[in-house]
Order: C-alpha cells, then structure tokens, then sequence
C-alpha cells in the first residue's frame, strides 16, 4: 500500500485517499502510491494493444540496482512493446487550491527510443481500454529518441485540446532516480522542479499558447521624428587646431643622402624618398561625448491585445480522477515509483528529502557495482568470442592444408599413370580421368 510520512503522524497504509478524510497539515493528499505489496489491487492492467501481441507487461521490482531492495516500484519488461496502466481515484478539482504533481522514475536502459510519463485523467475512463487514443487532462515526464530528443514532457488540456509547454524542457539522461515535481498556482503561475532543484518556473499566460497574449506590439507605431536615439555625439565645443589641415602625411627622409655618383643632367633632378611623416595624426574628427539629450533606443511599444480575454480559472484543470502510466518503449526497463498527487509542495517536498535523502548515495554504489558486473560479462563475452573465432579460423586453416595435400596426391598420381605408359582410348576420356582426380 502506498505509504504517507510526516512529522507526528505515523506511517499510513493506503495508495488511494479520501481528500476528506485525509488532512495532511494545511493540504490535503488527493493520491499517493509507493508500490508496497498489494499494488496490484489499486491498479488495473490494460488490455490495449494485447491482441496484436504488442502489449509489455510491469514488474514488481527496485531494478537491477537500488538503494534500498525492499523499496520497490513498476519496471517496464520486453522490448519493442505498449505499456498501459491506470488507477482511480475520488475525483477531486484543484479550482481555488495548489496543484502538486510528483513520481519518481528509473530509467535503467538505453532505451534508444521511448516515453517515462504519466497522466492524470478526467471524466469515466475505461482502465481496461486506456491506452494512446484515451483523452488526458495532464502529461508529464521524460521522452527519449536517440541522441536528438531528450525532452520533458509538460502538456495541459484547456477546453478539451492539450497545449504543450513552449519551453524546450530537458529531462535527466543517466541511469538513477529522479523525482519530477510539478506545481500548479492558482495564479496560473508554476515551477517545475527535479529532485526537489526548481528548474523552470513561469506563468500559464506566457509559457502556453492557450489564451492569446495579454499585450502585442503595436503594428502602426512608428518612431517620433525627433526622438534622439544616439549615445554619443561629436562635442560640439571642440575646436580643431590652427594648421592642423597643413600637416603632410609623408615628408622627405632626412637620413636619405644624394648619391655622389649622382648626374642631375643624366639622372634628373634628385629628390630624397619620402617617408610617413610622424606629425601627422590623420583627418581630423571632434572627439566623441556622451549625448545629453539621449533618450535610449526606441523600440516598438506593446498595447493591449483587443483578441485577449482573461479566464480567471485558466489554471482549473477539468476534475481529475484517475492516474496512468502509457507509453512505449523500444528497449524496456523503466522504473516508475512514488506517485504523489496533493495540493502542498512542502509535504511534496519533504517525500522527496527522505527518499534520496535515504537511498541516493547507496543507489548510486549500487549502479557502479552493477556497470562493473556488466563491463566485466562484456569483456568476457568478447574474449570468448575471440576465442571462438580464432578456433574456427585454425580449423578453417587445417581443412585448407588437407585439401590443398589431397589435391597435389591426385594430381601426382594422374601423371605418375602417364609416365607408366597407361594410354587412354580418347582425349575426351583423358580429361574426364583428369577431372575426377581433381575432385
């Protein structure tokens, strides 16, 4: 039974919880599913995809490495397959409250391709239909594909169509527990947070395409004609100096000496080379001052959107009633645990502090003594391998030194009959002799 922990009250059995009968604090705990024995009961196995022999199956597991073995949760078997599981709960609304959603997951694979999400469900679902086609009020969690898509899912369904999050969202990539916390304001402000790390936050009204946006730019601005957008002008009280105009840029070189050779009547009037002249200091400009009638740089101002009208209940999610877990996977092994459904983050909080608080550390032990094993089954397997190989190559070998001893004993035994003077009746029979000794 899922299990609830806080500060003077003792450890509660019971994943699916009556929000009035259940007070924890000021919030209350709408969902809470730690997978303890008897899981089974609270969950319903979906039939989705069963009769096209593509449906996964869950097992009851920490994984193949785990802080604690006894603190078990779902794992994702048999590649390549569906997974499609759910759970009820009293309907609740998150209207006038907080909204904390949180699990934790395991992705133990490579999994090359495929979902670690959950999703909350509203209205009547049928659990033993649930599956990709069921309509869903929230999805979140992580997506992988390959090396390019590594994103967090985050979609909100508004008026019966879902809305993605426009934030590209990355979602942890190694092979140990992440507790994914969302929270939902009734502001319609939010935070996103992992392993208890706030990672985004923001608002309904600008992270979501749902409502159009409160301002736009206005299309017919245009700058004032005499808005003064330089930030530096030339000073006007510089004064350039007398004779500056009359400096030459290159001089006569002085070191340059006539040659004595030198002939004006042969070789023209000699005149020294000339050189960059060191007074000179280029076209002169006003040195630059800050402009005092600089009003910054004008830019294109936003007015009221005429298209935008407010929904104060913009953050109300429609009421939820069940939770599932569907998604496929090329390469199966995910662990999902720790399903928490409420409406205070602290309470949220605090489940995750004691979680990793307790296992982090041993869990990740755990996993470089499990890489070790693995490194050392793969070194084992390919010296096997090379030695498989190589046997075969020296068989392979042997077999081509008995055929190649084979050949030459015919070949010499043909010819050694013909120096015997064995005569054949026709060259049609020589060479069909000489054949079969060849083969």
């Amino acid at each position: 039974m899922g299990r609830l922990r806080r500060e003077g009250v003792g450890l509660l059995h019971g994943s699916v919880v009556l929000a009035s009968l259940l007070l924890v604090a000021s919030g209350e705990v709408f969902f809470e599913e730690r997978f303890d024995d008897g899981w089974g009961s609270r969950w319903v196995k979906s039939d989705w995809k069963k009769n096209e022999g593509k449906a996964g199956t869950f097992r009851h597991t920490a994984g193949s490495y785990s802080g604690d073995p006894d603190d078990r949760g779902i794992q994702t078997t048999m590649d390549a397959k569906h997974f499609a599981i759910s759970a009820k709960f009293p309907e609740f609304s998150n209207k006038n409250r907080t909204l904390v959603i949180q699990y934790s997951i395991k992705i133990e694979q490579d999994i090359e391709c495929g979902g670690a999400y959950i999703k909350l469900m509203s209205g009547y679902v049928n659990q033993k239909k649930f599956g990709g086609d069921t309509p869903y009020s929230f999805m979140f969690g992580p997506d992988i594909c390959g090396d390019q898509t590594k994103k967090l899912h985050l979609i909100l369904s508004y008026q019966g169509q879902n809305y993605p999050i426009k934030k590209d969202l990355k979602c942890e990539t190694d092979k140990l527990t992440h507790f994914y916390t969302f929270i939902l304001r009734q502001d319609a402000s939010y935070s996103l947070l992992v392993d208890n790390r706030e990672r985004e936050f923001g608002s309904m009204y600008t992270d979501w395409d749902i409502l159009p946006p409160r301002k736009i730019k206005s299309d017919n601005a245009k700058k004032p004609k005499d808005w003064d957008d330089r930030e530096y002008i030339e000073d006007p009280d510089e004064v350039k100096p007398e004779g500056y105009d009359s400096i030459p840029k290159k001089i006569p070189d002085p070191m340059d000496k006539k040659p004595e050779s030198w002939d004006d009547d042969d070789d023209g009037v000699w005149k020294p080379r000339m050189i960059p002249n060191p007074e000179y200091k280029g076209t002169w400009k006003r040195k630059k001052i800050k402009n005092p009638n600089y009003q910054g740089k004008w830019k294109i101002p936003w007015i009221d959107n005429p298209e935008f009208e407010d929904d104060p209940d913009l953050y109300v999610l429609k009421p939820l009633q069940y939770v599932g877990i569907e998604v496929w996977q090329v390469k199966a092994g995910s662990v999902f645990d720790n399903i928490l459904i409420c409406d205070d983050p602290e309470y949220a909080r605090q489940a995750v502090d004691e979680i990793l608080g307790a296992n982090k550390e041993a869990e990740k032990e755990a996993f470089e003594e499990a890489e070790k094993r693995r490194k050392a089954r793969e070194e084992e397997e390919a010296r096997r391998a090379r030695e498989e190989g190589e046997k075969r190559r020296r068989e392979r070998d042997r077999g081509r030194g008995r055929d190649h001893y084979r050949d030459k004993y015919k070949r010499v035994h043909f010819f050694s009959l013909l120096s015997c003077g064995v005569v054949f009746p026709s060259a049609i029979q020589f060479f069909q002799i000489y054949i079969s000794f060849n083969n």
